[in-house]
């Protein structure tokens, strides 16, 4: 036999349903609004550096990969005649760039 819920038990799935995705969201903005808040005051207790700290670490860091990239190029090249020469010592072909 059928039986029908009654119109209690269909009360509170419905208010359950509705009620829990609201105060998920509910509680979720407000954690957002608390976690924006903290990072304002968080923000504010950051020690910016100054113009001329960011120049002169910005030049040293082109430099440094100045250096490095000719580095690797002279390693680079290098290695592919020591590659060649050891190719050719051997007979076989020279590796082709």
């Amino acid at each position: 036999m059928f039986l029908r819920p009654n119109l209690w038990s269909l009360t509170v799935l419905l208010l359950f349903l509705t009620a829990s995705p609201l105060k998920s969201l509910e509680t979720w903005i407000q954690n957002a609004k608390k976690f924006y808040a903290d990072v304002r005051i968080e923000m504010k207790k950051v020690t910016w550096p100054s113009r001329q700290e960011v120049v002169g670490t910005t030049v040293i860091v082109i430099i440094a990969v100045f250096i490095l990239g000719i580095y690797l190029a002279v390693v680079d090249e290098l290695s592919f005649r020591a590659l060649a020469w050891i190719m050719r010592y051997f007979g076989a072909a020279p590796p082709v760039r």
